[in-house]
């Protein structure tokens, strides 16, 4: 995964915006390259971000296809998108950023004989991460015995969150309703 991000990472940041994490996700058809990345600004990517990212590693893709140094083997879907609102927490900034909302972290190694913490992240200093879990109380474990963290959907959540951009929403919809009608 590593040879991947690397190919990545460049053409995320040639767009002025910022990796968030690139995975592989198995599918029932074909496994599915996951790209979320955001505006430093904005903590989203619209649409047209996302269409431009997905035009320029494609095409990164398709030339060292071309030079014989596939870099994924095999059929797969790419996907770019925007890490959305419940955001996958996956740097240290992510933890700093949305401190005082609602996460849950698997854990790698076990904490309080726990692998699963659920709380309000309360702060990371350095390389730990502070949480009020529900049940244990407040936990900290490193950064790296974090195996996934994410935000949790709450009303606190939104109202803190960026509204999510519409541009381009009213063009979609008319596409859609052009289109049943040609059904």
């Amino acid at each position: 995964m590593t040879a991947i991000i690397d190919l990545v990472k460049p053409e995320v940041q040639a767009l002025g915006f910022d990796l968030v994490r690139v995975q592989f996700i198995a599918g029932a058809d074909e496994p599915t390259l996951q790209i979320m990345a955001e505006r430093p600004e904005t903590g989203q990517l619209d649409i047209d971000d996302c269409a431009a990212l997905s035009r320029r590693i494609s095409a990164k893709f398709d030339a060292l296809e071309e030079e014989g140094r596939d870099p994924v083997e095999g059929a797969y879907r790419l996907e770019v998108s925007s890490p959305g609102i419940d955001r996958p927490l996956t740097r240290a900034k992510d933890y700093k950023n949305w401190a005082g909302h609602e996460a849950r972290i698997n854990l790698i190694e076990a904490v309080s004989g726990k692998k699963q913490l659920r709380g309000l992240l309360e702060a990371i200093e350095g390389e730990i991460i502070a949480i009020d879990d529900r049940k244990l109380g407040r936990q900290t474990t490193h950064l790296e015995n974090v195996h996934s963290a994410k935000l949790i959907l709450t009303d606190a959540l939104i109202a803190a969150a960026m509204p999510v951009s519409t541009d381009g929403a009213d063009e979609i919809e008319e596409d859609i309703l052009t289109e049943e009608q040609e059904d």
